[in-house]
């Protein structure tokens, strides 16, 4: 990357749409209201996708759940089993390794999309699901709260 396209990456922001956690792997996560904390070497406190793995938090580009929703989808925060929600940033687009910063907290980008092994209830409803090529995986750093309309910053 240049040094300009690398100084204007930095000045990239957007604002969290939700924040969504489940107790459970393979379900729709369900929106936290008020804050929750994104845990060092974890994940979204209290999510059953935590743990010391790369894929510790995932997140969703609300821009591109709005298009899936114009085109009939009718998903809501939380149905791709997405953490993180954020308007503003088409974060399918971030190399790994691209570090977001959320308040005090600091994630890595470590995977772009994923396989999906079996079709999801989105996926059985409408035939397609953005997940596995519109989302990203990312690795907590550094740990803080957030919550809805939190600033993420490229970093």
């Amino acid at each position: 990357m240049s040094a300009n396209a690398n100084a204007n990456a930095n000045h990239i922001k957007g604002t969290i749409v939700a924040v969504c956690v489940s107790d459970m792997r393979g379900v729709k996560k369900n929106e936290v209201g008020g804050q929750t904390r994104l845990v060092e070497g974890y994940g979204v406190e209290s999510d059953a996708h935590g743990g010391n793995w790369h894929r510790q938090v995932s997140l969703l580009s609300y821009d591109k759940v709005r298009e899936f929703n114009e085109r009939g989808g009718e998903a809501e925060n939380g149905d791709f089993g997405e953490n993180l929600v954020v308007e503003g940033i088409d974060l399918s687009t971030l190399p790994v390794g691209t570090r977001l910063r959320v308040n005090d907290a600091l994630l890595e980008v470590t995977q772009i999309g994923k396989e999906c092994h079996r079709h999801c209830q989105i996926y059985e409803r409408v035939g397609d699901c953005i997940m596995p090529r519109e989302g990203i995986f990312a690795r907590v750093l550094a740990g803080g709260s957030v919550e809805k309309g939190d600033v993420v910053e490229i970093v």
